[in-house]
């Protein structure tokens, strides 16, 4: 997306959590915090975007944060030179899936935060509102507007009752990575619902909907976020280029806020989405094409005679099951580097709309 990125990794991971079982180390908060204070001593902290997401540790939340922080005292002086991405992984399925210690952690740092990213339960953590109706998804969202004064806003992973909604039982952005539940029915429809503030903190909300890709994949929420860094500060650019220069260029302007007269299906945030779930869609299309080819390869369980001979009966089955699934979740890695060119050059099909619940 030609973005030049310096990368400190808060785990030193074999593979991704999705397979259930891994190898390696989490970072601690000295070690994140001594990588930031390497590139700070030889002047390399010229950043204009902070992305982060997994954290293991209140401590390690905590380091991030005065990352963001040094780096907004840093820019203090020239308003939109710098902007932070916070994705606070803290649980999903109504679980929280990091120590307690993290959810007050991750509060105490989400107001230096421009654009948070959580997911259903996320959002209920943040604002103390149980999400059960599209009336009370947009009051979470209001709630983390005003509560933290966080101006953006994506809400992910949204289970609603089938009653709410005539097309979909399930509002969903990405599946966590640190979580091996799976949902045993998948809606027809995916649905991202994502808004910027106005200047008396309430929201403009937006929705976006795409076919649901009925395949399990690790790894969507890192994509969405990381897409969306590049989109999004490409969306400021383009609005300032399509602007009347009658307000100041908003790429100049303090967390990137478009001004209270631009509606939400216009905002940089929505044509942001388009584009990160265009992308997503086209990526995660060609996963699925490939991952049917790799899991063809594999002769049948029945007619595999030669693995786990020597084990009793009830344990070969059970090694079988462990060793299908695993290639199951090989075989759904997301092909991203070599489908690049639909990170580059996304086909647009699906539209934001504006949205009111109520």
């Amino acid at each position: 997306m030609g973005c030049d990125v310096a990368a400190l990794n808060t785990v030193h991971f074999s593979n991704h959590t999705g397979y259930r079982q891994v190898k390696g180390t989490k970072a601690t908060a000295q070690e994140i915090t001594e990588l930031y204070d390497g590139l700070k001593q030889s002047y390399l902290t010229d950043f204009d975007v902070l992305l982060s997401g997994y954290a293991p540790s209140a401590a390690a939340v905590e380091a991030v944060g005065h990352i963001a922080f040094d780096l907004r005292q840093k820019a203090a002086k020239k308003p939109g030179s710098f902007f932070w991405v916070l994705d606070p992984v803290m649980g999903d399925q109504g679980r929280i899936y990091v120590s307690e210690d993290v959810v007050p952690a991750y509060k105490h740092i989400i107001p230096f935060a421009d654009l948070v990213l959580p997911n259903q339960f996320e959002a209920e953590l943040l604002s103390g509102i149980k999400i059960t109706s599209l009336s009370n998804l947009a009051d979470a969202i209001t709630v983390i507007h005003r509560t933290y004064h966080v101006p953006h806003v994506i809400v992910t992973s949204v289970q609603l009752p089938s009653t709410i909604s005539s097309s979909s039982s399930t509002i969903s952005m990405s599946t966590a990575d640190n979580s091996s539940s799976t949902q045993e029915t998948r809606p027809e429809t995916l649905t991202v619902i994502g808004s910027t503030s106005k200047s008396d903190g309430s929201p403009r909300i937006f929705k976006i909907e795409v076919p649901q890709l009925d395949c399990f994949f690790s790894g969507t929420g890192d994509m969405f976020a990381a897409l969306t860094v590049a989109r999004l500060r490409e969306a400021v650019f383009v609005a300032d280029s399509e602007g009347d220069n009658s307000n100041p260029p908003l790429r100049e302007t303090a967390a990137w806020i478009s001004p209270d007269t631009v509606p939400a299906s216009q905002l940089p945030l929505a044509k942001a989405t388009e584009k990160v779930l265009a992308s997503m869609h086209g990526v995660l299309g060609k996963t699925m094409v490939e991952r049917d080819a790799e899991l063809a390869r594999y002769p049948p369980d029945d007619e595999d005679t030669s693995s786990f001979t020597e084990l009793p009966v009830a344990e070969r089955k059970a090694a079988l099951e462990k060793r299908a699934y695993l290639q199951q979740t090989k075989a759904a890695e997301v092909r991203l580097i070599r489908n690049a060119n639909l990170l580059r050059h996304p086909n647009i099909k699906f539209r934001v709309e504006e949205w009111s619940p109520r």
